[in-house]
């Protein structure tokens, strides 16, 4: 068992199945690959997410403190 298998082994483990010509645990290979990618693409998509609501977050904030200065403002004016 590998503790750092990456997608290049398993390409590399194919290209031996094509070598060989022994193609009796390439439909594994397959199937490992494909769940490795996705799993690649859904960090990628995450990682893209967070930023995103990083940003949306700065500007509701700066929004926040805008609304808490002119609550302030219209306070004083009430009195």
């Amino acid at each position: 068992m590998y503790l750092n298998r990456t997608l290049c082994d398993i390409l590399g483990e194919m290209r031996d199945c094509l070598k060989t010509s022994n193609f009796s645990y390439l439909a594994g290979l397959i199937e490992e690959g494909q769940s490795m990618a996705n799993r690649m693409e859904a960090s990628l998509q995450d990682k893209s997410d967070a930023k995103d609501y990083y940003e949306r977050k700065r500007k509701l904030e700066k929004e926040v403190e805008f609304l808490e200065k002119k609550v302030e403002t219209l306070k004083e004016e009430q009195k």
